[in-house]
């Protein structure tokens, strides 16, 4: 074994009596330090990210852990800005790097000098695995989803009753629409309990409905680890979510957490507090709406008074000179039956006229009908004539026919010693065809 004390001045300890060395806190963690660095490094391990964070300055702090155990980590700014990938929560990793010891708190550190995905961590699998099948059952889609009520009559809230995140929503409520009433569900948000107290609360706010008169439903906690918020990746919350009566609003952690129920809520709300803000206009909206709604009324029942004012006006200088509205009305029914009187005698006049002038063209009419009915009747009798087949016979030509009296119209329908008749201008004669010619 290489001597631990090698690459650095030996520390200074004292001996009691026994021979048992006694340390100073700071040279044993020294020596500690060094062991490490001789026996291990460098070391390479694989297990699953937890607490994953980044500072300002650009260095990162998480947990790797697997069912046995976990170790703290850091990885400086350098290391960090040649990752390939963004680290999160859940992942499976395999990091390369040194052991160490933090000795301002005295615990065991592996300093990161690279790291590479190794597949998913065991959380993130179920986490993806679950989120596939409720997405193809259809609990995510969008179309189901209600939206928010403009005016609630109360907003309920699911959270522990010891969690920031309720301070933060009720601070909210109260400086947004101090006039909503706020209902806490109270439930456990980080536990083993914790998925079944929350389904418990949101199955509570549903059937408190009617009593409780909330119309719209938060869900909130503040952020953590993916497994300090795996109680919001519970199946049956997510179940119960979608089948809430009132629309449910999901703030769970920051707005980079993502969780099985931000699927499944009517919203996602980034925060806590912007769920809180998202279901309850401002007061102040509200009471410049209102003052703009009364100041149009006002202005609409002001031209309505002005409008009637005038009708009255105009009916009380009417109302007080009555005379002046007889003597009206009666010149004007003089003048009606004046007209009338007009219209009935020009009516009658016309009539007359017409009546004269039918009684004397009525012979002349009759006369010309009749003659103009004589002269079609002979035009037809003419265009009759001349179709009288005689006539045809007269000029000579012949109509033959076989002895049935069926026409006999072309050559090919007869045949030799074949019996016709032939019809002439002025008889019949019996012949036989004795020889057959045809065009």
């Amino acid at each position: 074994m290489v001597d631990a004390f090698s690459s650095r001045e030996r520390p200074v300890a004292s001996l009691r009596e026994g021979g048992v060395r006694v340390w100073p806190v700071g040279s044993l963690l020294r020596a500690i330090a060094d062991s490490l660095e001789a026996r291990f490094n460098p070391v390479a391990v694989q297990g699953e990210l937890a607490g994953f964070s980044r500072a300002s300055s650009g260095h990162c702090y998480f947990s790797l852990k697997d069912g046995q155990g976990q170790i703290r980590c850091a990885m400086f700014r350098r290391a960090a800005s040649l990752l390939d990938f963004s680290p999160r929560d859940g992942q499976l990793v395999e990091l390369r790097g040194r052991l160490g010891v933090y000795e301002p708190r005295g615990e065991l550190q592996l300093v990161v000098e690279s790291m590479r995905q190794a597949g998913q961590g065991t959380l993130f699998e179920q986490f993806l695995q679950l989120k596939a099948r409720l997405e193809q059952e259809g609990l995510f889609d969008t179309a189901r989803k209600r939206p928010l009520p403009v005016m609630p009559r109360a907003i309920g809230v699911v959270t522990s009753l010891g969690a920031a995140a309720l301070h933060d929503v009720v601070t909210a409520l109260q400086r947004r629409a101090p006039h909503i009433p706020v209902v806490i569900y109270p439930a456990s948000v980080q536990g083993a309990q914790a998925a079944g107290e929350l389904r418990g609360a949101v199955l509570k706010a549903g059937e408190r409905r009617s009593t409780d008169q909330v119309d719209v439903l938060l869900l909130v906690r503040g952020g953590g680890a993916m497994e300090d918020l795996w109680a919001f990746n519970d199946e049956a919350l997510a179940r119960a979510i979608v089948a809430s009566p009132m629309p449910v609003v999901c703030g769970v952690g920051h707005e980079t957490d993502f969780t099985i129920a931000d699927f499944c809520a009517d919203v996602r709300a980034p925060t806590p507090t912007a769920a809180a803000e998202l279901c309850a206009q401002p007061q102040g909206s509200w009471l410049s709406a209102l003052d703009q709604v009364f100041s149009r009324l006002q202005n609409g029942v002001d031209r309505q008074m002005q409008s009637h004012n005038q009708r009255l006006d105009w009916a009380a200088s009417r109302v007080s000179q009555p005379s002046h509205l007889v003597t009206r009305q009666q010149a004007r029914l003089a003048g009606i039956a004046q007209s009338l009187n007009h219209a009935m005698r020009s009516t009658l006049r016309h009539e007359q006229l017409r009546l004269q002038a039918l009684s004397s063209d009525l012979p002349r009419e009759i006369t010309g009908s009749l003659q103009r009915s004589r002269h079609q009747l002979e035009r037809a009798k003419l265009r009759l004539e001349l179709l009288d087949p005689k006539l045809v016979l007269q000029r000579g030509y012949a109509w033959l026919a076989d002895l049935q009296g069926q026409p006999i119209i072309a050559a090919n329908m007869t045949h030799i010693g074949q019996p016709v008749r032939a019809t002439l201008a002025d008889g019949q004669v019996d012949l036989t065809v004795s020889a057959r010619r045809l065009i």
